[in-house]
């Protein structure tokens, strides 16, 4: 098992979504096992040794913040224990490799440290998203990133405002609300001790992770997260 997938959580299409994304990781000789616990996920990447990629594709939150969650608290309310925390640290720490998807930023709310690992967190009362429409996404840095040469695009997605960005975090794309939405930032890369991040707050739906232009930069982000320098070599990394 080379990659560990965190799927699952209510009103997304995480089964499909986690299914494409296991299918392109397939390309790059990365074995994927889907996982709809974080906890069982995350005891079998500590178990593996050989695990390259952890990969967050859900929206696994505590939950308590609105009635409306009332009816999915149940099967989705989740927050991630002591060891848990622990296990997920140390592999990014360690070197390994964390993809975060949409919804990652959201997850894990009771623990302050998620957002340090991926870059950027949800904050309750503050961030929010414009309803799910058309997005136009370009390049921050169009040079010497993931985004090297790729021309603007348009997706069906929703748009992320206020999340808490980690100093450190190195936004790569912006994308605003067609027509006249407020640019933000909404794919960044990061490193977290010795490991590599990149976080995607797009990928809503099966929509957005096909759109060629998007599917080319995931494929990109994942061959740097697991095969640093061959991408460096490609599009200018590090």
């Amino acid at each position: 098992m080379d990659h560990v997938l965190i799927a699952g959580g209510i009103y997304h299409e995480f089964e499909q979504t986690s299914a494409l994304l296991a299918a392109r990781c397939a390309a790059l000789n990365l074995r994927t096992q889907v996982f709809l616990d974080p906890e069982t996920a995350l005891q079998a990447l500590a178990q593996s040794g050989k695990c390259r990629l952890l990969t967050v594709n859900a929206l696994r939150f505590s939950m308590t913040q609105n009635e409306k969650y009332a009816p999915f608290r149940a099967q989705w309310a989740f927050n991630l224990s002591l060891s848990g925390r622990e296990t997920l640290t140390d592999f990014v720490r360690r070197g390994g490799a964390l993809l975060g998807l949409h919804t990652a930023s959201i997850c894990f709310d009771s623990w302050a440290g998620w957002g340090s690992i991926l870059g950027a967190q949800w904050v309750w009362g503050q961030s929010f998203h414009p309803p799910t429409g058309m997005v136009q996404v370009e390049s921050i840095e169009p040079r010497g990133t993931l985004t090297q040469d790729v021309p603007p695009f348009q997706v069906f997605d929703e748009v992320y405002h206020g999340l808490r960005l980690d100093a450190q975090a190195r936004p790569i794309l912006r994308a605003r609300t067609v027509p006249d939405g407020d640019y933000q930032p909404v794919m960044w890369t990061h490193r977290f001790g010795k490991g590599r991040v990149v976080y995607d707050a797009l990928g809503h739906g099966v929509e957005s992770i096909n759109e060629p232009t998007h599917r080319k930069i995931l494929d990109r982000a994942v061959a740097w997260l697991v095969q640093p320098n061959a991408v460096g070599q490609e599009v200018g990394l590090a």
